[in-house]
Formats: C-alpha cells, sequence, structure tokens
C-alpha cells in the first residue's frame, strides 16, 4: 500500500511571488497555498500556481480624443492578483484574465477618459492626468475582483500627421517667441545696466566734485588763516620791538654800528645827523 500510494502521488513548489490552488474533480479549493513544497494525487488533484508580483500587460490601442480624432499608443498596465482572491479570480474569470477581464475593462476606461481630452493634451503635460484618470476607473471595477492596479503608462503616442505638423509649428514659434522674449529681457537688463553705470559715473564725478571743492575752499580758508596769524605775529613782535627801542637804545645800536664800520679796510666817510660822532676814517 505504501508503494501504491507513493506512485500515485506527485510533488510540485509553489515559489515565492506565486500561490498555488488546489483542484479536486474540477473543484477548485478556496484554501490558498503558500511558498513551499506540495504533495497531491495527480489522478483526482491538480495544484494551479499563479503569480502574485507586478506584472506589465503592453498593448497597443487607438485611442479617441475629444475632436474625434485617433490617436496611436503604446500602452503598459502594470497590475498583480491579490493572493487571497486567487481562487475566485480562477473560478470566476480563469486564467486568461488579462484577455477576459483586463484589456476589456482597460478599453472602456481609456475611451471614456481620453475622449474628454484633446489629442493634443495626450502629447503635453496632460498626459499624466490622463494615465491617473484610467487607473483609477480601471480601479473601481477590478479591485473587487482581486487585481491592484499599480499605473497605466501611455508610451509612443502618435499623432496624427496633420496635428503632429501642427503641434510642432506651434511648439516652434512657442520657442522663437520664449527666444526673442529672452533677448528682449536682455536686451532691456542691459540697458538697464548701462543707464546704472551712467548715473554712478555722474555721481562719482559730482561727489568728486564737491570734494575737490571743499577742499579747495579748505586749502584757501587754511591759508587766509595762515596769513592772519603770520601778520598777527609780525605786529606783534613789531610791537615789541618798538616798545624796546628807547632813545638811549638806539644811540647805543648806531654807535656800535659806526664802530663795526671803522673796522673795515676801505676808505669811508660817514656823515650822522649830529646825534652820533663823525668818523673820518682812512685806510692805513
Amino acid at each position: 500500500m505504501p508503494l501504491v500510494a507513493a506512485l500515485l502521488s506527485s510533488c510540485t513548489v509553489v515559489r515565492q511571488g506565486e500561490v498555488g490552488v488546489r483542484r479536486r474533480f474540477g473543484q477548485v479549493d478556496k484554501q490558498v497555498v503558500y511558498a513551499g513544497a506540495k504533495v497531491f494525487n495527480p489522478l483526482i488533484s491538480t495544484i494551479i500556481k499563479v503569480p502574485t508580483t507586478t506584472q506589465n500587460l503592453e498593448i497597443r490601442s487607438n485611442l479617441p480624443s475629444k475632436e474625434g480624432l485617433t490617436v496611436g499608443s503604446e500602452i503598459s498596465i502594470l497590475y498583480r492578483v491579490q493572493g487571497a482572491e486567487v481562487p475566485n479570480m480562477l473560478e470566476n474569470v480563469g486564467l486568461q484574465y488579462a484577455d477576459v477581464l483586463l484589456l476589456p475593462v482597460f478599453r472602456s476606461a481609456a475611451a471614456d477618459v481620453c475622449a474628454r481630452y484633446y489629442a493634443k493634451d495626450m502629447h503635453s503635460a496632460e498626459r499624466a492626468a490622463i494615465e491617473r484618470a484610467i487607473r483609477e476607473q480601471m480601479s473601481v471595477t477590478l479591485e473587487k475582483r482581486g487585481f491592484v492596479i499599480e499605473n497605466v503608462l501611455l508610451k509612443n503616442i502618435v499623432l496624427p500627421g496633420g496635428l503632429a505638423k501642427a503641434i510642432e509649428d506651434k511648439l516652434e514659434a512657442e520657442q522663437d517667441a520664449q527666444r526673442m522674449e529672452f533677448l528682449k529681457q536682455r536686451e532691456t537688463k542691459d540697458a538697464e545696466r548701462r543707464v546704472i553705470e551712467a548715473e554712478g559715473q555722474q555721481r562719482i564725478a559730482i561727489v568728486r566734485a564737491e570734494g575737490e571743492r571743499q577742499a579747495a575752499v579748505l586749502r584757501a580758508q587754511g591759508q587766509a588763516e595762515a596769513m592772519r596769524i603770520e601778520a598777527d605775529a609780525v605786529r606783534t613782535t613789531n610791537r615789541l620791538i618798538s616798545q624796546g627801542l628807547t632813545k638811549e637804545v638806539l644811540r647805543y645800536k648806531g654807535i656800535e654800528a659806526f664802530r663795526e664800520l671803522s673796522k673795515s679796510q676801505n676808505t669811508k666817510t660817514i656823515i650822522s645827523g649830529g646825534d652820533t660822532p663823525i668818523l673820518n676814517t682812512l685806510a692805513q
């Protein structure tokens, strides 16, 4: 009997990042099998393994726009399956859940959301808002079915030829306008800088001239003060000298002067006014 049981048994390994569900006689077991080695009887049962890690579903789709145009796009739908909901998902949807459930829900949500936006919005900063709106609308339907929609990414947007050319022309015109505005602002700033420099030079010249004027005034005042002091000193000196020059002093100074002249070797005749002696000295 043990040998028969061994021959009638089989083993499988449920890896991390996936869950297993046992199916007996076509009935799905509600109990989820987690990571590890699992033994089952292949004659009456099997273990279905479903990944619970993030999956990337890539599709190509034509998206409608508000003005009735068709916009081509490559889309990535990032999703994962909730492990506890796998038995219900297998029972109600099956393993082909991507084609049976995810794609139809995406196409419905994308058509509903994109029809509210213009085609050019899918090629601009509005793309993020469109992606978010599609993801939220898909989540309303799919979360209760055991799926978590992590993100919806619109890639490689292909606009209609005429619209693409018009957008390119508009972008080029906007860039030219921005370039001209930049040049205008730069020229304005250069002109303002030159005006500020001229005003600065003018202020410097005014300050320099005012400084030179004040210096000249100070020099003139200093010179006038010096002359006044010198004149006062001369007057004071003369006054002091005048006060000390009596008749006796002057007479004495005259005699000394004649005496010094008499010592000269040259012949001379000096006639005084009568207050001093008369000297008649001949050279020896």
